[in-house]
């Protein structure tokens, strides 16, 4: 029983030590540029030594993205939650919710961090890989819905949600936060939906 008190308890340290390094570094990249910005500088402006960073984030590139890794999944298990009766497309759009809960949770600062990851090449880099590492347990959770799964239909229809959620995040941000990004979500996939 100690054991377990004691490891939540490091898993709450450890969590609450990368959000404020995470905040740091994301400070840090506004202000300067994530590209103008070493791991020495985020590590300085965290006020901790770089091994210690990069014992907490493995690259600058997490420091910013490192939010997004849970998303995946939380998709997958929104998109196996939702009713059987519910065609694909409904269930994928509904899946990812999370995604835009997470985006209203801080408007301000998700359009900071979008823009930021659209002027970075490195970061839109590595959020196309985060990206494409959710296709696999989208796809599953789509696959294991359906009783005569066809190979190739539930990996294209789940990219393309991904997609759809791309390109609405773009237009989003385009728009300075001022369009409501669940709309425009509905709108992306309204283009595989409509007649």
């Amino acid at each position: 029983m100690e054991d377990s008190i004691r490891a939540k308890t490091r898993d709450i340290a450890r969590t609450a030590i990368r959000a404020e390094l995470a905040q740091a570094a994301l400070e840090l990249f506004r202000r300067e540029g994530f590209d103008q910005v070493t791991l020495n500088d985020v590590a300085a402006a965290a006020g901790v030594s770089r091994s210690t960073f990069l014992r907490y984030f493995g690259s600058k590139e997490e420091a910013v993205l490192g939010a997004m890794d849970d998303l995946g999944a939380q998709a997958a298990a929104a998109l196996r939650a939702r009713p059987a009766d519910e065609g694909d497309w409904t269930v994928l759009r509904r899946c990812l919710d999370p995604f835009i809960d997470a985006y209203r949770a801080d408007p301000s600062g998700s359009l900071a961090i979008t823009r930021l990851i659209q002027e970075s090449p490195a970061l839109r880099n590595r959020q196309l890989e985060k990206q494409a590492s959710w296709l696999p347990a989208l796809t599953r959770a789509l696959t294991d819905r359906s009783p005569r799964p066809r190979p190739l239909v539930a990996p294209v229809r789940a990219a393309a949600a991904l997609d759809c959620l791309s390109i609405a995040v773009t237009h989003w941000s385009a728009s300075n936060g001022e369009e409501d990004l669940a709309a425009l979500l509905d709108q992306a996939f309204s283009a595989f939906t409509a007649t």
